[in-house]
């Protein structure tokens, strides 16, 4: 006989994996913002740069560069008992386009980083995401001592729609690479009519 002081059944939470691409010319800072959010030490596949790499690798502005991610960069963060973000951060050279089909398929979104003293390193990418119609959002890495320029001289030389959100953030610091998280999942959303749980 079912006593009448039963509790109701709980209900168990199931989280949601969801694969975030990190992306970006050479040198932007992708394994940098993995690193910094990362509840989890972060997968890294970073090489040495070699003489090999002599006029095959543009390290113009980035010519204190010694390293370079060759495959990917893996981390994870827990946004709330439902929703957990993989991120996987893209090698950034042309020499290492060919797994960007593959690390995108099953993404639901991405980061493009941007380095202003460098601009059109990320066009590349850009170009990758609208043509595949990937929901993306713009993260202008503010590095030290590059000018600052404003969000909207940086949409227009990208040739970015106002529907594409385009931030300044800093790679090193937590707390930034969370807020570009957090607008890239509201972006994501938003294009598929979600409303935030978060």
């Amino acid at each position: 006989m079912a006593s009448g002081n039963s509790e109701p059944p709980r209900r168990t939470l199931t989280a949601n994996a969801v694969k975030v691409l990190i992306a970006g010319g050479f040198g932007v800072g992708k394994t940098t913002m993995v690193a910094s959010v990362s509840e989890v030490p972060p997968l890294r596949t970073e090489e040495v740069i070699t003489a090999a790499s002599e006029g095959v690798d543009d390290l113009s502005g980035v010519e204190k560069k010694t390293t370079t991610t060759v495959a990917l960069d893996f981390g994870r963060i827990t946004i709330n008992p439902e929703l957990i973000l993989y991120l996987f951060g893209t090698p950034g050279q042309d020499r290492f386009w060919f797994m960007w089909d593959e690390l995108a398929e099953g993404a639901l979104g991405a980061v493009v980083l941007a380095d202003t003293r460098r601009l059109d390193s990320c066009f590349a990418a850009v170009d990758f995401f609208e043509r595949r119609n990937l929901p993306f959002v713009v993260g202008v890495n503010c590095f030290d001592g590059a000018y600052r320029y404003g969000t909207e001289e940086v949409r227009s030389a990208l040739d970015l729609g106002p529907e594409v959100p385009l931030l300044l953030c800093d790679a090193r610091e937590r707390d930034s690479t969370k807020q570009v998280l957090t607008i890239l999942m509201e972006h994501v959303m938003a294009r598929n009519d979600l409303a935030p749980s978060y």
